[in-house]
């Protein structure tokens, strides 16, 4: 029999440098110098009570409710100590509620106090069954109350906002929310008001509700102060089931709980990943889930009848039938292109890349349903876009980098979790931010960045400019672990990524693209380009194809070898009649460069296959419509802009809905072809098969254009997507709706004055196509430009004007 030796002593323990010595509740614990004692505790399996404590947020000490007896150098301190403020030290004692009846009493009178005007509505409360509070006052307070009095009260509920309402008598002034608020989100909209016994959370004067984070303050709330407007009242926590999810918003991937009854959602919550989101989430990830089951959701097979030309529900065997013969003519005829859109899973990505290759014989795929390039697409093919994070940019580096600039990337808006990384790192002092950009945007004041401003469409300029001179941005960016950040937004700038890639081997700065849907680096992955297969394997490389064929069992020779069209391409063959079909996954034309041209590419095609979730202006003109699963339907997997695969499973079963690959491996079937993904998990299978290929490179050399002035009457445009907008996957939010920014047009204040304009006034921003009139903010904007939002309320720049970043547009004074 072996006998486990004894535990060191006191004194046989070894304390390294940079760390303490202390006793808690009898046992010796060695703790790193600056460690809350509350944290140590907790590493000992030790819980101390507590509200106001947050392990993100900085220490307050505002609830009292974790006091612990503390001796220092033999002698007790007089009173019991907050241990969410206090910070270990060498030779402490420590006694917390486990073995102190001084501080078990303590926490007992703070609790009692606690309590005194807390309403106890536990059974009608949203917070009822999940309370920090409940829980706490049954494990450490007494048993009855000595309090008779009235409690107090207030007019309930207060809107903080459209989807954030406050029952300010259930507070128990944690400021846990205010702290959030002001040191995480940099958004101060809520804040203590008045004092002592009148003390409340509250509004905060004359700041307008701009926050982006807000839902973060109901979740980290450790009563039901905080209640969302959505879920109110909805359901009980204990009626609900709790679901590990990732979010399907943006590329950050994000770790979430999706809470659901009888076969509904009810809430997302953010789920604790330190690697990724740490314990936030933004408010489009949280509250934009009910497009799923909107009243108009496409649920059986839809077949356009001959006759009436009319789409009438079908079965899926005939749906089928009529999609393979369709395609297969079409195949035969002048070919197929394929649009898969930015938002797929990459088990469904890898199908539509499949399927294309060994079903329509075709490399005219595209994921781009946005502005693009050759350029980006050259980029994209790169070696240095196929990182993962073991070799490339993490959100823990971002957090840790010397400097970080951002090219044609508005993080807030497009991947709001890199944002407060960003944030997090520059209040740390760790990281010095540079936004290359048109003003200064909020993203650039809460990340204390500086803006290196220029004209849109020049900031390959910019760039060439930053690489052929010294400056405190190249020397920051020269510095080991800098990074450089570049938007979806770049595509549109002639020799911006051209520039990135100079300047980044100038510095050897690292460089990571975010694009801002969460399914775009995966489809870049599993090769849902016109140029590439999966792992990054370009077509033109004969090994590789063979490679390719050989893993898939089909007949050497027969994948094709020269690039496809891309989704310009695509749609300018098709409105021209050189493309006989189109099969579209989920791509909305507004979202296009040119949605005219994609309508007329949908009504020139000759047979279109639309795999759909909700009518749509591709259903409208497709002959077969086949319903597909949204993302809590199915299971699948994400790769975030790290390279991360995030890997969710099925969050509501039985709901008959299928996911992208079964469909199109089932009409893979019908047209003599298997694909092998039938299931998510039968396509992750066949995907790994193929393992990573070894990307080409890029050799990226385009010229950064001359930009002259706009002319009289003129100005350019810049423009990008705001985060709350009119985006699909919001639809049948109204709450999350009525936090959007507001939509105006910004200018520097002289440009205003040469047109005749005034902030608070109207402007008409205007092309050939169409005029776009709405209220003018001036901004510290460069000469001769105007920002307008690309699709925010009634302004829809692509499809009005047909114009974008860096676009010529005629400006004039406008009226309402």
């Amino acid at each position: 029999m072996t006998i486990a030796p004894d535990k060191p002593t006191a004194a046989e323990v070894v304390v390294p440098e940079g760390h303490v010595k202390l006793v808690i509740d009898g046992e010796t614990v060695v703790a790193p110098k600056g460690e809350l004692l509350i944290r140590t505790a907790e590493r000992l399996g030790t819980v101390i009570p507590r509200f106001c404590d947050h392990p993100l947020l900085e220490p307050a000490g505002a609830c009292r409710q974790c006091l612990v007896e503390v001796e220092m150098g033999g002698r007790p301190m007089p009173k019991p100590q907050a241990s969410c403020t206090m910070t270990v030290a060498d030779g402490m004692v420590v006694k917390t509620q486990l073995t102190s009846p001084v501080a078990d009493k303590a926490q007992q009178g703070v609790m009692e106090l606690l309590l005194i005007n807390h309403p106890l509505d536990c059974p009608i409360c949203d917070k009822g069954g999940e309370c920090p509070l409940q829980n706490q006052a049954i494990a450490h307070g007494r048993s009855d109350s000595r309090f008779h009095e009235h409690k107090r009260t207030f007019p309930k509920p207060i809107n903080i906002s459209t989807q954030v309402l406050l029952d300010r008598e259930r507070c128990v002034l944690c400021q846990r929310c205010t702290r959030f608020s002001a040191q995480i989100a940099g958004d101060p909209f809520i804040e203590l008001l008045e004092r002592g016994a009148l003390q409340q959370i509250g509004t905060a004067p004359e700041k307008p509700f701009q926050s982006y984070f807000s839902g973060n303050t109901i979740q980290i709330c450790p009563v039901g102060a905080l209640t969302s407007a959505a879920y109110r009242f909805r359901a009980r926590p204990f009626d609900l089931v709790s679901t590990p999810s990732v979010c399907e918003h943006c590329s950050s991937g994000c770790a979430e709980r999706t809470d659901w009854r009888r076969g509904k959602v009810q809430r997302k919550l953010a789920g604790d990943d330190p690697q990724v989101n740490e314990e936030w989430i933004c408010d489009k990830g949280r509250f934009a889930f009910r497009y799923a089951t909107t009243g108009d959701r496409i649920k059986r097979p839809l077949v356009r009848d001959k006759e009436s030309g009319e789409l009438r529900e079908s079965s899926w065997t005939e749906a089928l039938q009529v999609a393979a013969e369709g395609l297969t003519a079409a195949r035969e005829a002048n070919g197929v292109g394929v649009l898969t859109g930015g938002r797929l899973t990459v088990e469904d990505a890898y199908a539509y890349s499949k399927f294309a290759r060994i079903a329509l014989h075709t490399n005219d795929i595209d994921f781009r349903a946005r502005p693009h390039s050759a350029e980006e697409l050259e980029f994209l093919s790169g070696t240095t876009v196929f990182t993962n994070p073991d070799n490339g940019v993490t959100f823990q580096g971002i957090e840790s980098a010397p400097a970080a600039l951002l090219v044609a990337f508005e993080p807030e808006e497009e991947a709001p979790i890199v944002f407060l990384r960003l944030r997090k790192a520059a209040r740390k002092g760790t990281t010095k931010v540079f936004h290359l950009g048109q003003f200064t945007t909020p993203a650039v004041e809460k990340t204390f960045g500086t803006l290196l401003a220029c004209v849109p469409g020049a900031e390959a300029n910019a760039i060439n400019a930053l690489s052929e001179h010294a400056s405190d941005v190249v020397e920051l960016l020269s510095k080991p672990g800098a990074v450089i950040l570049v938007g979806e937004r770049a595509a549109v700038i002639p020799g911006a990524f051209t520039a990135v890639a100079r300047l980044a081997e100038r510095t050897g700065a690292q460089v990571a693209w975010i694009p801002r849907r969460a399914g775009e680096r995966g489809a870049l992955a599993v090769g849902a380009t016109p140029n590439l297969l999966p792992g990054g394997r370009h077509v033109a490389n004969a090994a590789a194809r063979t490679e390719v064929e050989r893993t898939w069992g089909v007949e050497e020779g027969s994948l094709p070898a020269t690039p496809g069209r891309d989704t310009t391409g695509i749609l300018e063959a098709a409105a021209a009649g050189q493309l006989s079909g189109l099969v579209v996954g989920g791509v909305d034309p507004f979202d296009l460069s040119d949605p005219r041209l994609a309508e007329k590419a949908l009504a020139g095609a000759g047979f279109i296959v639309s795999l759909e979730l909700r009518p749509s202006a591709v259903t409208a003109y497709a002959d077969v419509v086949l319903p597909i699963a949204p993302a809590v339907e199915k299971a699948g997997s994400y790769l975030n802009w790290e390279g991360r695969h995030r890997v969710f499973g099925t969050t509501l079963e039985g709901t008959g809905a299928l996911p992208d690959c079964r469909v199109l491996d089932t009409l893979a079937v019908e047209m003599d072809a298997d694909l092998f993904t039938q299931t998510p998990a039968a396509a992750a299978a066949d995907l790994a098969r193929l393992g990573e290929g070894t990307p080409s490179g890029s050799s990226l050399d385009v010229a950064a254009p001359l930009v002259s002035p706009a002319g009289p009457g003129k100005a350019v445009l810049a423009t990008w997507h705001r985060l709350i907008g009119n985006g699909s996957l919001q639809v049948d939010e109204p709450h999350l709706a009525g936090t959007a920014r507001p939509v105006v047009a910004k200018i520097a204040e002289t440009t205003a004055q040469q047109f005749g304009l005034t902030s608070g006034g109207y402007v008409t921003v205007s092309t050939d196509r169409g005029a776009i009139t709405l209220p003018v903010e001036t901004d510290d904007l460069p000469e001769g430009v105007i920002w307008l939002p690309t699709n925010s309320g009634d302004v829809t720049v692509r499809a009005t004007l047909g114009a974008g970043h860096g676009s010529i547009v005629s400006v004039s004074g406008g009226t309402s």
